[in-house]
């Protein structure tokens, strides 16, 4: 048998090493918010931690208490073979845990809600809105409004909300600012959204959360939460920059797989639409079951000289010569069909 002093001894250390490793965890960014939402969400992870631990503290104190209580080497404890039931402690064990989850459950809900990261922010302030695309391996920033955009850099000012439409030109990330909140993916062919407010000025790191390739130790950026004035002086510096951000540049910049740190990179103007042709060219035509019937229009379609693919078949000259009265009839018997076969393919 161990002697209690000699195990104090020994697990004084690694408390003291766990106590120091925790109270480290609280400069994190998590920990110490600079915005509304990672203030709530802050809230909601300490509220949810104190009502689990009401359960977890009193277990692990039992547990040791009884194992030293009724230790063999304790005569005095009360020895009871044959006990198997007492109602208190079964009201306890049960009502204790039951009321912790419907506290829980109804703080779930109502979160779950009010953090929605879809939700808009309530302010008096206009919101900035910001386009954010994930590229190999370096975050391009759209301000459509504004008519510029950056790369790896994002300024804004203090107290307003920020509306970002996220997506992706080449595979799944995520996009974070852990000191102001929420983390939501960008992804080809799609259109996240994010809102988030900084209630202080300052830097804060972002960075992508979600593994994606070569890079993606460097796609981070940075966050810069400034006044007004400050706000209004760098976009007149980003807007000084001659060059300009098209299909062109767009192609250029993301044909770029940067393995180390892109630097920031300013665009004085921008291509109206951007944002939603990068969303939209990861779509092409597949609108219904991933296909755009609409534009199958077997009346109108011309299929030109013989021997040429169509949807990837190769077909026999005069395959589609037919009157009109057939082709239309063939038309019409397509639109009924509802083409049923992509239908039952799953997709």
């Amino acid at each position: 048998m161990i002697p209690l002093k000699s195990l104090g001894r020994w697990l004084r250390p690694g408390l003291l090493f766990a106590l120091s490793v925790f109270m480290t965890g609280c400069s994190s960014a998590i920990l110490a918010p600079k915005g509304q939402v990672g203030h709530d969400q802050k809230t909601l992870l300490i509220t949810a931690t104190v009502l689990m631990l009401l359960v977890v503290v009193p277990v692990i104190f039992m547990t040791l208490a009884f194992a030293w209580k009724y230790r063999a080497s304790n005569t005095k404890a009360r020895y009871e073979p044959k006990w198997s039931h007492s109602t208190a402690i079964e009201v306890v064990v049960w009502s204790i845990p039951c009321m912790i989850v419907l506290v829980l459950a109804v703080l779930t809900w109502r979160s779950s809600h009010s953090l929605d990261p879809y939700r808009p922010l309530e302010s008096e302030a206009k919101p900035v809105v910001i386009e954010a695309i994930s590229l190999d391996w370096k975050w391009l920033f759209i301000y459509p409004e504004e008519n510029i955009a950056t790369v790896n850099e994002i300024t804004f000012p203090v107290n307003t909300p920020l509306n970002f439409k996220i997506t992706s030109d080449t595979v799944m990330n995520a996009f974070f600012i852990p000191h102001l909140g929420s983390m939501i993916y960008s992804m080809t062919g799609m259109e996240t959204k994010l809102h988030l407010i900084a209630n202080e000025t300052g830097t804060f790191p972002g960075m992508s959360s979600h593994y994606s390739g070569a890079g993606f130790s460097k796609m981070h950026f940075d966050a810069n939460s400034v006044t007004e004035a400050e706000y209004q002086a760098w976009l007149a510096k980003v807007r000084a920059q001659s060059t300009p951000l098209d299909q062109a540049a767009f192609g250029t910049l993301a044909a770029d797989k940067n393995h180390d740190w892109h630097p920031v990179t300013y665009f004085g103007s921008t291509e109206t639409g951007l944002f939603d042709w990068v969303v939209a060219r990861h779509m092409g035509d597949n609108q219904h079951y991933g296909m755009d019937h609409k534009a199958m229009n077997h009346k109108g379609m011309s299929h030109g000289a013989a021997g040429e693919s169509h949807e990837g078949h190769e077909m026999p000259a005069g395959a589609h010569d037919m009157p009109a009265d057939h082709a239309e009839h063939t038309a019409d018997e397509h639109a009924a069909a509802g083409h049923a076969g992509h239908a039952g393919s799953g997709e």
